[in-house]
Formats: structure tokens, sequence, C-alpha cells
């Protein structure tokens, strides 16, 4: 199990940010991940794994003015 956005979810060996985002229907363009507190570069979210147990935040960023 891994926690996302502090929701208990299904985990699976291999997870990637990108399939969890995919899974999860995170279509929003300007989203930052973090796992266990460290900050997930978006060229990454296709190879970067999701190890069992974290704590995986996903923000979408909004800009205004």
């Amino acid at each position: 199990m891994i926690t996302v956005n502090g929701v208990e979810t299904q985990w699976n060996d291999g997870l990637t940010v990108a399939q969890l985002l995919a899974r999860e229907k995170f279509t929003f363009k300007m989203i930052a991940v973090w796992i266990d507190d460290s900050v997930v570069d978006k060229e990454y979210y296709a190879t970067k794994t999701i190890p069992d147990g974290a704590n995986v935040q996903v923000i979408h960023n909004i800009s205004g003015g």
C-alpha cells in the first residue's frame, strides 16, 4: 500500500509516477509530485518507481492574478 494525498491506495511492484497519475486520473498539466518529501522532476515521471509504503503528494499548481 502507498498513501496518495492522505488516502491509502494499492501499490504494485514497478509502479511509476506516470502510471499512478494515470490510474488516479491526475490529468492537470501543472502538477508537482513528492515521494516521501522528495520532489520528483517531471522528466522522470515515466521512469521513477514508487516504493511500497511511500507517502506520495500530488499537488495541482494554479496560477492567476
